[in-house]
């Protein structure tokens, strides 16, 4: 008998042992409690009252909830990413006239993944296509894409929502958008008579996305509820940057890294938009080159822990 026969066979031995302990014992005393969010009868989203009253609704958003509460790894990441992320995009939102809501539109595109790259080629944390990227105000080529830059893309993001606010008067309507595309939401609220895409029979990813979003508030605005548990020392904290003007041409950003402290990779975490070893820069654009502020500054130990939202924590 084979070593790799007995070792099939103790298995199959256990797995039928353990098979038989949960039949014959209590039903469900084998498993740990599994528990369905609640889903309110109202909410407030982007200062407007969001009516859950009609059943649709209710379920899309259950749907949503339920799916995004039991994503743990993925929903983990997002507020962990969020304690270093927030502090910049926010007051950016906030200083173009959108609603801070509207930053969970980011968390459901890209997780807030700085170096996000959708299979369709949309890319960072809003996850702009190329030619959308452009038309809002991003310079995006082989060796510059500020779809990659946090800030810079979330104020082309503000501009995009802008457009889309003033072309709809509401936001779960631009959420659409933000998916689907202006025009296609245009159409469908024109052809179907109604003025809010809550109201819209769409495609089943869009119909699901406006509800990702609320469900992504109702979880960020407070992770305990739904069982998630972490520790001020566990979330991400800022990195403490400098900015370097560059106005010429680098022949190597590595050596460029060294020359200024730091090395390649930290440059490049640093700095996602940097998307070649060398920046040709032939119309002398003055960019911002981030670098640690001291040597101490990519150290955990470095930093007091500083919570964005006290409710992420307990």
């Amino acid at each position: 008998m084979t070593r790799k026969y007995i070792l099939a066979t103790i298995v199959a031995i256990s797995l039928s042992a353990a098979t038989s302990t949960i039949v014959a014992g209590h039903h469900g005393s084998n498993f740990s409690a599994v528990v369905n969010p609640e889903i309110p009868m109202e909410m407030t989203f982007a200062g407007q009252k969001i009516d859950l009253d009609r059943i649709d609704m209710a379920e899309r958003l259950d749907r949503e909830l339920t799916s995004m509460a039991y994503t743990h790894g993925n929903t983990l990441l997002i507020i962990k990413r969020a304690n270093r992320l927030f502090p910049v995009m926010v007051p950016i939102l906030e200083a173009n006239g959108v609603p801070r809501d509207l930053i969970y539109l980011a968390c459901i595109e890209s997780m807030l993944d700085i170096r996000a790259l959708s299979p369709a080629k949309a890319a960072g944390i809003w996850q702009f296509m190329p030619d959308t990227g452009r038309q809002y105000g991003l310079e995006v080529n082989e060796y510059v894409d500020e779809r990659y830059d946090p800030e810079k893309a979330t104020a082309a993001a503000c501009r995009y929502l802008k457009a889309a606010y003033a072309k709809y008067g509401n936001w779960e309507s631009v959420a659409a958008s933000y998916n689907a595309g202006m025009g296609r939401i245009s159409g469908e609220l024109s052809k179907q008579g109604v003025n809010t895409a809550f109201d819209l029979y769409l495609n089943n990813e869009t119909n699901r996305y406006m509800f990702r979003l609320l469900a992504q508030k109702l979880i960020m605005e407070n992770p305990s509820m739904f069982g998630f548990q972490l520790t001020d020392n566990q979330l991400y904290q800022p990195i403490e940057t400098v900015g370097v003007e560059v106005s010429t041409p680098v022949a190597d950003w590595q050596q460029w890294a060294l020359d200024h402290g730091t090395n390649y990779m930290t440059l490049r975490e640093l700095n996602p938009w940097i998307r070649d070893r060398k920046l040709p820069n032939e119309k002398s654009k003055t960019y911002i080159v981030k670098i640690p502020a001291n040597k101490e500054a990519m150290k955990r130990s470095h930093y007091r822990n500083k919570t964005y939202n006290p409710n992420w924590t307990k």
